[in-house]
């Protein structure tokens, strides 16, 4: 009687349903590209042209959210973990800091001189020169076929950068700086953190970061941009509108933290490649950016090259592989399904779920999903034939802030 009693109540006990990991992928992705897309909209020169305040903004809002996370969510208990001193501190986050403060400035000033689609491609050589740092840190051992793979990526960057149409050599070094901050920045983290067993996650290393990061960006702000700065600047672009897009930002961190907690490192090198081509098409349609047929060759050698670096030979056939038998399947249960389904409907189905797999209309879905976005890419390219949008000759110079988009053309008179 009392097991019949205990099978009862495990029976009535509801089924705990988790969120599919494939939810903090597309939420990575979508705060990722949304925080770049609202930065590059936001500064500009109609808008608010201060990347350095902008950054601090940022910064002061990510030490504010933080702290109220700490002591409200369980989000940052992994802080925990890590033992601070006040030696720590002043030894690696000061420092690390520093860095990543110069990363960020750096990578929001880009923004007034380069359209996103070429700042995404110039970023693909940032494995190149994390993999430098390490040698010259000597963290890693140089080998012959990892220098190849480096040469084949900065070779494939080259050509994107030859074949850009209004290139601007202030923002490359903005961009170049940015990656060789952030390579150090993460060599840091390695030998400084990590070796001392203190691990952090993107939310907790911004709860430690930010408020040295906002105190570096506000001095760097005081000399080069506050003695400019006009409130009318601030009130055209909003107070809500700022506060936007510092929510957004900070959003990007949180799904940061979740994707690293629900999927795998395979994972997420992957979501990172996937979601900088879809910014680079995205760019291409919201401010019409030139892409010439020598820019896309280049990204795509590029980012063959990083694909190569980041899973390796063997990696990269088993993807494969698996890949080829899934669309195999999909095609022969699609071809079945056809055959079954001018039979009854209940019958078609009872057969699908002897089958087993995804229905007919998802993989149907997943298909055409795949295809349009593979002629999207493949037509961003070519699209729109090398034409500057901006009005200017081909070759000259992108003036500050005018990016090369359809956002800083102004109306003929």
């Amino acid at each position: 009687m009392a097991d019949d009693i205990e099978n009862q109540v495990e029976k009535a006990q509801p089924v705990t349903r988790s969120i599919h990991p494939i939810f903090y992928i597309a939420s990575w992705i979508f705060f990722s590209n949304l925080t770049i897309l609202f930065n590059k909209w936001l500064l500009d020169p109609d808008r608010f042209s201060y990347p350095t305040i902008l950054t601090c903004w940022h910064l002061i809002f990510a030490t504010i959210a933080t702290q109220v996370l700490a002591r409200t969510t369980t989000l940052l208990d992994g802080r925990k973990n890590v033992k601070m001193t006040g030696r720590l501190y002043l030894r690696a986050i000061v420092p690390i800091g520093f860095l990543f403060s110069g990363s960020l400035v750096c990578s929001n000033m880009v923004y007034l001189y380069l359209s996103v689609a070429f700042i995404q491609m110039l970023k693909a050589a940032a494995p190149v020169a994390v993999l430098l740092t390490a040698w010259v840190w000597g963290v890693e051992q140089p080998s012959q076929s990892k220098l190849i793979n480096v040469l084949f990526i900065v070779f494939g960057v080259g050509l994107a950068s030859f074949g850009e149409i209004a290139f601007s050599l202030t923002g490359f070094l903005f961009q170049l700086g940015g990656i060789v901050f952030e390579a150090m920045r993460l060599i840091m983290i390695q030998v400084l953190l990590n070796g001392d067993g203190q691990k952090m996650d993107p939310l907790v290393s911004l709860y430690y970061f930010a408020p040295v990061c906002a105190s570096m960006n506000f001095l760097v702000a005081l000399v080069t941009e506050v003695p400019s700065f006009r409130i009318a600047d601030l009130y055209n672009t909003g107070l809500w509108c700022l506060l936007l897009n510092a929510v957004v930002a900070f959003m990007l961190n949180i799904s940061s933290v979740c994707l690293i907690g629900k999927t795998s490192g395979l994972v997420m090198t992957l979501t990172g490649i996937l979601k900088n081509i879809l910014l680079v098409g995205a760019s291409v349609m919201i401010w019409q950016t030139s892409i010439t047929a020598l820019q896309f060759h280049g990204y795509a050698i590029a980012l063959a090259g990083l694909i190569y670096y980041s899973l390796g030979r063997d990696q990269i056939v088993e993807i494969a592989t698996q890949l080829w038998t899934f669309l195999r399947n999909v095609w022969e249960n699609s071809s079945a399904y056809s055959s079954v389904f001018s039979s009854s409907s209940e019958e078609g189905n009872g057969q699908q779920g002897q089958r087993g797999g995804l229905p007919p209309a998802v993989r149907r879905a997943l298909l055409m999903g795949l295809g349009v976005m593979v002629v999207v890419i493949l037509a961003a390219g070519y699209i729109y034939d090398g034409v500057d949008p901006s009005g200017g000759a081909v070759g000259v110079p992108r003036p500050l802030g005018g990016g090369g988009d359809a956002s800083s053309v102004k109306p003929p008179v």
